[in-house]
């Protein structure tokens, strides 16, 4: 997981990027954002409950991307990696909110996870997208070597099925 450039762009003025550990690390006003994406606007977690993201984020790497401003912070852009931190790991979650397109946010974020010192020398990394795929060409992804060697076990209603949150 070695990007070419592992500085990344820099971010416009007013923006910052950073890690977050848990969901308590981004805060409810932030938290609260991004679940609206992914539970409204994203086309992979729709419907996804906010009790689910929490754990699902508490349990994973993510890096934010924030304006800071009168209104105080602001999202901008979200990715999140599921990862043992030593062999594997899976980038999911990865969205830049439209008004903060076009500045470069999903590189640098991208950027980062390929810098950050836990996820270094790790042997498949692995992401799912329908339509990004020349971004993340960019960064060594590539199609599945043998695809007759994924699976998958997909439930497409998990989130909308009554006792599943």
């Amino acid at each position: 997981m070695t990007a070419p450039d592992r500085a990344g762009p820099p971010l416009p003025e007013g923006y910052t990027l950073r890690w977050a550990e848990d969901a308590n690390a981004l805060g409810d006003a932030l938290f609260s954002e991004i679940h609206h994406y992914l539970s409204v606007e994203s086309y992979w977690a729709r419907g996804i409950p906010a009790a689910t993201l929490h754990r699902a984020v508490s349990n994973s790497l993510s890096v934010v991307v924030t304006k800071t401003g009168g209104e105080g912070e602001k999202l901008a852009g979200f990715a999140r990696i599921v990862t043992d931190r030593a062999t594997y790991a899976y980038l999911c979650d990865v969205f830049v909110l439209p008004a903060a397109q076009e500045k470069g946010f999903a590189r640098a974020m991208l950027h980062a996870i390929d810098a950050h010192p836990d996820l270094q020398g790790l042997r498949r990394c692995m992401l799912m997208t329908r339509d990004a795929h020349a971004l993340y060409a960019k960064f060594g992804y590539v199609g599945l070597r043998d695809p007759t060697r994924a699976m998958e076990r997909h439930d497409p209603d998990a989130y909308v099925r009554p006792g599943n949150f």
